[in-house]
């Protein structure tokens, strides 16, 4: 029997909306990593498989194009790497070019272009089931025949749908063997014809001789979006949606955090009874447990946010809010395709500021690279969940529940003084020109629950891995800094010396000394702040029990409301941790532009928390 052949390298690749991802994820399972591209952050996204006749195959998903010439840092790395041209990146053995069935008429034109490389390549026809649905009948062997390349249908939302996919990479054998195809002459390489009318025109001929399609959109597409496009409903429904959002973080997420919060009180408690008195029980119980029991809390609320923008994204109804949105946001000096970066940044302003790349004008790029900032990323939330908590009562306002209405709120007002800090930038853009939005509106889909728990689990994974790693180093420092010299007062520690000088600072902002501490971390990861505050008061305290309600309870004795509400204000506003400004500068190449993120970011929190801090107090909550 003759062995298994070396570890192929299939490259995934297609237009967005295509069903890509969720090919790999059904292809690859758990068995998948997901890194950056060596001097980029593109994202890159690789696993494993085994074919049924025992080939192992390595699986790379390739960044979203639309096209070979490139007009995003995103198809630039696909174009590269399927070409080999990427540094420290082999190219693969294997194209296999994901298409949408449903819109052959967009998504042809690409696969002429990669079979022009010449390089061994499939044809995945993806979403065959909603083809069949909407009457499309597609000749799979006449389509081959032209393409002069295999092609295979594949259904990515079914157990099974990868099937003859599989069946088609045991066929190849060596992919690297396989006969390489080249574009005929008569197309794009013939002398005096241009490129693009020369794949138009073969798309048409292609399309002519193999499919068959009653109608070029679907019925329920256009029914949805004469309601969700439309510009009076289509914003109420967008609005909807998104305070649906905000109200399921906390009510979904209660009886999770409340378990979490039982859990980590009972460790504590356990280790605190186990262990004698002295440095290394208050290391364990009020340093390590403590801080990260106050962090890990807020992750049901976290993932929670994920999984609606995933199943929004998933939907096909990201896009259209896009769309709808565009001429808004373009008096605002940003376009619709600011909207899914700004909306990504609601999760982390990392993955926001780096999905910018999808943003062809650069002035338009880096006004929302510089706006991103101020989307209410959820590393916010467990701060806002410990103020709110400790601030706003637990209360019913009509059928809402007005701690939610206060998050609500807090994230109304980041996304006004985004549009408000475009607006201003637009002024100064003096040279801007008009850049009309060219958006596809994919059909709409069910989400798929293995595509949502994959997405989900590799961001709990990255939570919990900050929880881990900066998280506990810097609540374990913090616990050093309150702890030395030993055997004074939390106020003559290194902690408190250095809280009470930049206590000066914020002192008009009604901030503490404590506070002050806590600011500090918050550059690495804000949600630091919660296990700051509650290493700080565990200390001042000598309380083994910092559990996220006993916290609440403290600081809602020892601050006034006024502090409370300003400390809210200050983090909508404030300088982003350290990762998100090494974005920004990876991003832009430019010191100089991360430098004035940073500087108008700090004076509007600064500005913004004094001006709340003083309307409180002037309304009796001092």
């Amino acid at each position: 029997m003759n062995a298994a052949p070396a570890i192929a390298r299939v490259a995934l690749v297609g237009n967005p909306n295509c069903g890509k991802t969720a090919l790999f994820n059904l292809l690859t399972g758990s068995r998948q990593k997901v890194a950056n591209y060596a001097g980029v952050t593109v994202e890159r996204k690789e696993g494993r498989l085994r074919t049924p006749g025992g080939r192992p195959v390595a699986v790379l998903d390739l960044p979203g194009a639309y096209s070979l010439n490139a007009a995003s840092l995103d198809e630039a790395v696909t174009r590269d790497l399927i070409r080999g041209f990427y540094p420290g990146e082999p190219a693969p053995d294997l194209l296999v070019c994901v298409v949408d069935a449903t819109n052959l008429r967009l998504h042809l034109r690409f696969v002429l272009e990669l079979r022009a490389l010449g390089r061994p390549m499939v044809v995945a026809l993806n979403m065959m089931d909603a083809a069949r649905r909407r009457g499309i009948d597609i000749d799979v062997a006449a389509l081959a025949r032209e393409l002069g390349v295999p092609v295979v249908e594949t259904v990515a939302v079914r157990r099974d749908g990868a099937r003859d996919l599989l069946a088609q990479l045991d066929a190849i054998g060596d992919a690297a063997q396989q006969p390489r195809q080249a574009l005929p002459a008569d197309d794009a390489g013939a002398p005096g014809v241009d490129p693009g009318a020369a794949l138009h025109a073969e798309t048409r001929r292609l399309l002519a001789l193999a499919v068959a399609m009653p109608r070029r959109t679907a019925v329920i597409d256009d029914a949805l979006d004469r309601w969700l496009l439309h510009p009076v409903f289509g914003l109420l429904a967008l609005a909807l949606v998104m305070f649906l959002v905000f109200q399921a973080v906390y009510a979904w997420a209660t009886p999770l955090m409340d378990a979490i919060e039982a859990a980590t009180a009972w460790l504590g408690a356990t280790v605190g009874a186990t262990l004698p008195a002295g440095p290394l029980r208050g290391l364990l119980v009020d340093g390590v447990i403590a801080g990260l029991g106050g962090v890990v809390v807020f992750l049901p609320q976290i993932l929670i946010l994920f999984a609606f923008i995933l199943a929004l994204e998933e939907s096909g109804y990201l896009p259209r809010a896009a769309f709808l949105l565009d001429r808004g946001m373009a008096a605002a000096g940003l376009s619709g395709r600011s909207f899914i970066p700004l909306l990504s940044s609601f999760a982390c302003a990392v993955p926001g500021i780096m999905s910018t790349r999808s943003i062809q004008d650069p002035r338009d790029r880096l006004a929302t690279i510089l706006v991103a900032p101020l989307m209410t990323c959820s590393a916010r939330l467990p701060v806002y969940a410990l103020l709110i908590g400790a601030f706003i009562p637990q209360r019913a306002v009509g059928w809402f529940n007005l701690q939610g209405l206060v998050l609500f709120a807090l994230y109304v007002a980041a996304i006004l003084s985004a549009l408000a800090v475009a607006w201003v930038m637009k002024r100064w853009r003096r040279d801007r020109g008009e850049h009309p939005l060219l958006l596809e509106l994919p059909s709409y889909r069910v989400p798929h629950l293995r595509d949502l728990a994959i997405g989900l689990w590799e961001r709990a994974l990255i939570f919990l891995k900050r929880v881990g790693g900066i998280i506990l180093a810097l609540t374990i420092l913090l616990w050093v800094l309150l702890n030395v010299p030993a055997g004074v007062g939390i106020e003559d520690t290194l902690a408190g010396r250095i809280g009470r000088a930049l206590a000066v600072l914020f002192e008009p902002l009604g901030f503490d000394w404590r506070i002050s501490i806590a600011l500090i971390p918050t550059m690495a990861a804000r949600e630091v702040m919660v296990s700051s505050l509650a290493t700080v008061y565990a200390v001042a305290a000598a309380n083994d029990d910092a559990a996220s309600e006993v916290l609440r309870g403290m600081i809602a004795q020892d601050w006034s409301a006024a502090t409370g509400i300003a400390l809210l204000v200050w983090f909508i506003y404030a300088p982003q941790c350290i990762s998100t400004l090494a974005t920004i500068r990876r991003e832009t190449h430019s010191w100089r532009q991360t430098a004035f993120a940073t500087g108008y970011l700090f004076a509007l929190a600064y500005l913004a928390a004094f001006v709340a801090y003083r309307v409180a107090l002037a309304m009796g909550l001092g």
